[in-house]
Formats: structure tokens, C-alpha cells, sequence
């Protein structure tokens, strides 16, 4: 059984929902994730190069493993439109069992994982 720890969200921001879905595409496809939710986001304010600098993003929701961290950083700066994109990484502490295990299943290169909504 999958230990809950193990399994991690990754998070980052795109400009653009072309860039969003395909870095999504990308993460899935490559088998480092087993999901990626893309959302909206309505209002982005930040400060870059000494500037203070408002956006529209899209937030990228990278549902994988621990194991899967270093290529998925990987991808996204091999991907990524941004100079410095933003990569952050959550462990999960807890999650419904069967959940987890198609989590595991999906990102495992040799598993058959069943279809699942993420």
C-alpha cells in the first residue's frame, strides 16, 4: 500500500492555457505525474526585477509521487516559457487509499493504471 507521504502536489504557473496544457499533456504523458488539474487564475501580483507586476496565469495542480520530484522539475524548466518559473512542492499527509493507489499505479512506468478522474 501506498504510504500517503510518498505522494506529493506539485504546483507552478503558466502564462498562457496553450503553455498550461501542454506541459500538462507533457507530465502525464512522460508518466512523472498521474494528474495535473489546470486552473485559472484570475489575478497574479508579484514583484520581478524590482517591479511591482500584475498577470493573468494559469495554475498547474502536478499530482505524483516523491520519487517522480526531479523530473518533473526537469520538464517544467525544460518546458516552461518563464525565466523563472515557479515550482513548489507539497507532501500529501493523507488521502483516500484507493485514490493513492491509482496515484502510484499511474506514475509506476511498468503499471497498467485504471482510468480515473483526478
Amino acid at each position: 500500500m501506498l504510504d500517503a507521504l510518498s505522494a506529493v502536489v506539485v504546483v507552478t504557473t503558466v502564462g498562457t492555457e496553450e503553455e498550461a496544457n501542454s506541459l500538462a499533456e507533457e507530465l502525464v504523458g512522460r508518466r512523472h505525474a498521474a494528474c495535473v488539474n489546470v486552473l485559472p487564475i484570475r489575478r497574479s501580483v508579484y514583484r520581478w526585477k524590482g517591479k511591482l507586476c500584475e498577470d493573468s496565469e494559469f495554475l498547474l495542480l502536478i499530482k505524483s509521487l516523491e520519487e517522480s520530484y526531479p523530473a518533473i522539475e526537469a520538464a517544467i524548466r525544460e518546458l516552461h516559457s518563464y525565466e523563472l518559473p515557479e515550482i513548489l512542492c507539497f507532501d500529501v499527509r493523507q488521502g483516500e487509499a484507493r485514490f493513492l493507489k491509482w496515484l502510484a499505479d499511474s506514475v509506476t512506468k511498468s503499471a497498467s493504471a485504471p482510468d480515473a478522474a483526478g
